[in-house]
């Protein structure tokens, strides 16, 4: 049953007028209005069974200042007793009694749903774009990895541990492991090769479930299942699925060409001017970057912000992006990748106007046309040019150029989309697009902020649904701590300018009466 009631009627609440009004709590409730949530998560609740619970808005609160601090549910509870100002912020008098901690584990994990969450930022921000807080002509997106709480395996060693998993089920449910199951699991350690390791404890656990499926009780049929599930998928041989049994959904990812990491993709959008965060999305590790520009895109428009800027950086040029960001008539501000353009350009320039490529001797092409050919076993549409074939075979340079000694021409094969590339490529050597783009740091100061202050450096808890509930809390914090220095600052000048202006007054008021008299 939900309760909901008034608070702060008491004789204690006179302590609350001692809380300075530029106190980060107190900002934050003139911004932001948070009774929308009771009536957001009122369906997670039934209204007339059970006993009373808390509120949700005060719940969510509760989780707003644990990650705003970066405490555990314990300590989180514990300062709210003590801490006048968060009382008044959770709307409670000092003699009100606080849920206890496990009530917060379990709203954050029964009653909170991750799109529950996307619909709280969303609306914080909304309000703040409403009250003039917040513009966001100008956004940027990336990701960054979390880092699991846990570590990974290689298979060999989570193919031992399904085996002994099976063992104690068997063991549970029959009081004893059958002698007919083999548990001497072969020495895995001891072989060299880690191909044939791999093999070897495959074989064995297939034949440990096979040994143990007529014998098996429910628990044991579970724990074999599980093992066919994880077997099932091609990719954890090859050590690119699964890696710990305690974090199924954790992934290895790649931070560069030589950095790998094991946890989550931590994606989202933001305004790089107030540095509020409009939109998040969380992912296992081996997520592409990009792939859910659009959704990101959509939230964050349901936010009233109409972006005239998208930064991003190489990893979001990509046609697709780029066509999406042209659709709402904004600009993308996004460095060519060299994965999307593979053009060397000290070699080749091109000219638009007459439709030509020019290579670094000054030859040029004389013909193109449209071709289809096969790309890693996909057809695809690209243009080819011709150099003119003299010009090549008395060229100085044609030995390199050229990897065949035939009396033929340059072919230079390029997509379709290259041409618009290029003049994207050109137009971001300019020192105004260098200059403009330094705004895109803003998301990397963000980034380091949650991670350093507010722990998303690593995990919490276990899979992608509480990673996901960690990232979007995260993302709420910062924003509360960011809207309270915008409010701040708003309030800062709009008292020196209402100072400004008295001052104004009264030198004239002197003036008129000097003249008077």
């Amino acid at each position: 049953m939900l309760r909901i009631e008034n608070k702060q009627l008491s004789l204690g609440c006179l302590a609350y007028q001692k809380i300075p009004e530029d106190h980060i709590l107190k900002l934050v409730d003139k911004a932001v209005d948070f009774s929308f949530i009771n009536e957001q998560l009122a369906d997670s609740y039934c209204l007339d069974d059970g006993r009373p619970a808390k509120e949700p808005a005060l719940m969510a609160k509760l989780l707003f200042l644990q990650h705003l601090y970066n405490l555990s549910d314990v300590k989180v509870i514990e300062e709210a007793t003590f801490n006048l100002v968060w009382l008044w912020f959770l709307g409670l008098n000092p003699e009100d009694e606080l849920p206890d901690p496990s009530l917060l584990a379990k709203f954050r994990t029964q009653r909170l749903k991750e799109h529950s969450l996307d619909d709280i930022i969303t609306e914080i921000v909304r309000q703040c774009v409403e009250k003039g807080i917040i513009k966001g002509d100008s956004i940027s997106i990336d990701a960054t990895h979390i880092s699991a709480n846990t570590g990974k395996l290689i298979p060999e060693r989570i193919m031992k541990h399904l085996a002994k998993r099976i063992f104690k089920s068997l063991e549970e449910e029959l009081g004893e492991i059958p002698s007919q199951v083999d548990i001497d699991i072969p020495a895995w350690t001891k072989i060299e090769d880690h191909k044939e390791a791999k093999q070897v404890m495959e074989q064995y656990l297939r034949q440990v479930m096979e040994q143990a499926e007529p014998l098996a009780g429910v628990k044991t049929q579970k724990a074999i299942a599980e093992a066919e599930e994880i077997l099932a998928d091609e990719r954890f041989i090859l050590q690119k699925g699964i890696r710990s049994l305690v974090d199924k959904d954790a992934r290895v990812g790649a931070k560069s060409k030589t950095e790998r990491f094991f946890g989550y993709k931590n994606e989202f959008m933001m305004t790089t001017d107030e540095r509020i965060i409009t939109a998040v999305n969380v992912q296992s590790g081996e997520y592409t970057d990009g792939k859910e520009f659009a959704y990101l895109l959509e939230r964050t428009m349901e936010t009233n912000i109409q972006p005239k800027e998208i930064y991003g950086d190489k990893a979001y040029f990509r046609k697709e992006i780029l066509d999406t960001i042209e659709a709402i008539e904004a600009e993308a501000l996004i460095p060519v990748s060299a994965c999307a353009y593979k053009v060397d350009e000290e070699l080749f320039r091109y000219n638009k106007d007459s439709d030509q490529w020019f290579c670094i001797m000054g030859n040029e092409t004389v013909r193109k046309r449209r071709v289809t050919a096969k790309q890693n076993g996909k057809t695809v549409d690209l243009y080819e040019f011709y150099f003119d074939k003299e010009q090549c075979i008395n060229c100085s340079r044609r030995t390199q150029c050229m990897r065949t000694s035939k009396p033929k021409g340059r072919t230079l094969r390029i997509a379709l989309h290259t041409l618009d590339f290029y003049e994207i490529s050109q137009s971001q050597k300019t020192s105004e697009f260098q200059e403009r783009y330094q705004k895109r740091a803003a998301h990397e100061w963000k980034n380091a902020e949650m991670k350093r202050f507010h722990g998303l450096a690593r995990a919490r808890s276990y899979g992608l649904r509480s990673v996901s509930i960690q990232a979007k809390l995260t993302a709420i914090a910062v924003n509360l701590k960011r809207i309270a220095a915008l409010v701040a600052e708003k309030s800062a000048i709009l008292l020196s300018h209402l100072l400004k202006m008295r001052h104004i007054m009264t030198f004239r008021l002197r003036f008129v009466l000097t003249n008077q008299g």
